[in-house]
């Protein structure tokens, strides 16, 4: 059995941190399960007028980290005009938070059309038919929506809408928070240093 969130030893420190990130997101998914991939994203328009929501991870590598979304939405909006975003990942079952700031770019056609296909036919078909962030009647008009795309492609495979796709996160710093006791927590920043990474701990 691990330790608790409040009796945790100093996390080991390595040169890469996205091996860091997958350790701990390992983790949290241990304890946590589907939720461990739950992460804020927070957006700004070019004026800085801020905006946060909830989305889940899809994927990550040495490229970033990737959601998917509807491009129309105010965050694909807002990342159109600014194209830089600041992701938060919340895992209170094992004390510990996660920070990433970059840069932001759509993810390949491809890609996002297989991720697309990969998902529940019902997923699907919410997707096809939510005009995400936009006005709306009421309930009974995105479930007339839905049921009406099922029927126009019931024999066939769904199209995916051309503003619906992927965002790609790029990591200019990371930041990892270890929860310790007495509120002396664990901060450790790291940030691009040429084709490295230069860390630096953080007074909590």
């Amino acid at each position: 059995m691990g330790l608790g969130p409040k009796h945790r030893a100093e996390c080991d420190l390595v040169d890469d941190p996205l091996i860091l990130f997958q350790s701990w997101l390992e983790e949290a998914r241990a304890a946590s399960g589907y939720e461990a991939e739950a992460m804020a994203v927070a957006t700004a328009t070019p004026d800085g007028v801020p905006s946060a929501r909830m989305v889940l991870l899809k994927g990550f590598d040495e490229r970033g980290i990737v959601f998917f979304t509807n491009y129309g939405s105010r965050k694909g909006d807002e990342l159109a005009a600014n194209p830089r975003a600041a992701v938060l990942f919340h895992w209170p079952a094992i004390g510990r938070q996660v920070r990433i700031e970059g840069p932001v770019s759509r993810v390949d056609r491809a890609d996002s059309e297989a991720y697309a296909r990969s998902r529940p036919r019902q997923s699907q078909l919410s997707a096809l038919a939510s005009p995400q962030s936009r006005p709306v009647p009421d309930r009974e008009w995105l479930e007339r929506r839905v049921q009406e795309l099922d029927r126009e492609h019931a024999r066939a495979e769904l199209p995916v809408r051309d503003d619906w796709g992927g965002y790609r996160v790029e990591p200019e710093a990371w930041e990892f928070w270890q929860h310790r006791d007495n509120r002396l927590h664990d901060r450790h920043r790291y940030e691009r240093d040429g084709d490295g990474w230069r860390v630096e701990r953080l007074a909590p």
